[in-house]
């Protein structure tokens, strides 16, 4: 059948190539049983563009990213590049990324599955059930804001400057997507800031109340303090639904939300941008367990995270909602069965690697579809 369904694919460093390769095996799968055919292009970005480039975002991979339906991404970073200077840093790859197809959406679940209560550091009845989203803004705050940089001051010394700065608009935007995504859930949305001592903190909670009030009368909102957000993600998580943040705060909460689950190694995400006149949006889907230098190339990651990460990009850039269920479904009944890889190890649980976890997944998949 003829591919209309365009994905660019982009594994990165570290395990990134490995659980991409195992997603690729899915992406096959569909082809063959649920004949849903993808036009597949890869491209380098981080660590591999750099040295194959120069650049960790080379201008190829952009345009490339800008002509495609969906952007699927596995990891960048590493050691190696370490010392290089903070212009040609492999993670600059994504930021650029997310500025130039203008993803400021970025959604992260977190979710915790039955067979994994166990690997929460928490009480397995404070996690168990868990299930909230964390709405993150990805393309302004004190990641993009100005001035930034390191300067020398007049006595010698050196002083760094990083600049919090956010716009009604900006704010607006990410906040809708926010209360879009609060109504079809549960209709509470908790928006995370601090107004107490930032000025970029104020306008954020009034123009949340704002959007609110005016456009999503039916949804209920509450505002969080961030430091108390921390504190009762690790306290009472279950008590939260749909958490709004900006860049910083929603990067520090999510990576909070996610340890509550027991594994970086098993949650997605996805970035989005703003719909065009024909409700397609640009969007970029990754596991956010990073590139994991210390156990790359060894063959035992867990491709689970990039795998969901699939599962989303068919639901929200392609609206295949029985598809997306059924890898997450797949995925889910593995565990139960008691395959882990070494980050998800339990009691009674079976060790294997990353291509045996990928082999059991499609195994599931094939009962499934039968």
């Amino acid at each position: 059948m003829t591919a209309n369904k365009r994905l660019l694919v982009l594994p990165g460093d570290g395990i990134g190539p490995e659980v991409m390769r195992e997603v690729r095996r899915v992406i096959d799968w569909m082809d063959r049983r649920r004949h849903v055919s993808f036009a597949l292009e890869e491209g380098l970005v981080g660590g591999a563009a750099l040295e194959a480039t120069g650049s960790p975002c080379p201008d190829e991979t952009v345009e490339r990213a800008l002509a495609t339906d969906a952007v699927l991404f596995g990891s960048v970073g590493g050691p190696k590049w370490d010392s290089l200077p903070f212009e040609k840093r492999p993670e600059l790859g994504i930021l650029r990324l997310r500025k130039e197809l203008g993803l400021f959406a970025n959604l992260r679940p977190a979710v915790v599955l039955d067979p994994l209560v166990d690997a929460s550091s928490l009480k397995p009845d404070v996690v168990r059930g868990l299930d909230l989203m964390i709405v993150r803004e990805t393309t302004g705050g004190i990641y993009f804001g100005e001035p930034r940089g390191v300067e020398t001051m007049p006595n010698g010394k050196r002083r760094g400057i990083d600049t919090e700065v956010y716009t009604e608009d900006e704010i607006a935007r990410v906040a809708r997507v926010a209360f879009d995504l609060a109504r079809k859930r549960s209709n509470r949305l908790t928006s995370v800031e601090k107004a107490n001592v930032m000025q970029s903190g104020r306008l954020w909670r009034a123009v949340v109340s704002e959007v609110g009030k005016n456009e999503f009368p039916d949804v209920e909102l509450s505002h969080m303090y961030a430091d108390n957000c921390a504190m009762q993600l690790a306290n009472r998580p279950k008590q939260f639904d749909v958490i709004l943040a900006g860049n910083l705060f929603g990067d520090v909460l999510s990576d909070l939300a996610a340890a509550l689950t027991g594994s970086l190694g098993m949650l997605p995400s996805a970035t989005l941008g703003a719909p065009d006149s024909s409700g397609r949006r640009n969007a970029l889907y990754e596991p956010i367990h990073g590139s994991a230098p210390d156990i790359a190339g060894k063959g035992i990651a867990n491709p689970c995270a990039q795998m969901l990460s699939l599962a989303m990009l068919l639901r929200w850039s392609f609206g295949m909602e029985e598809d997306a269920k059924m890898i997450e479904t797949a995925v889910e009944k593995v565990l139960a069965g008691g395959l882990r890889t070494a980050d998800i190890m339990g009691p009674g649980t079976a060790r294997v690697g990353t291509s045996v976890m990928g082999d059991a997944v499609l195994r599931e998949l094939d009962k499934l579809a039968a």
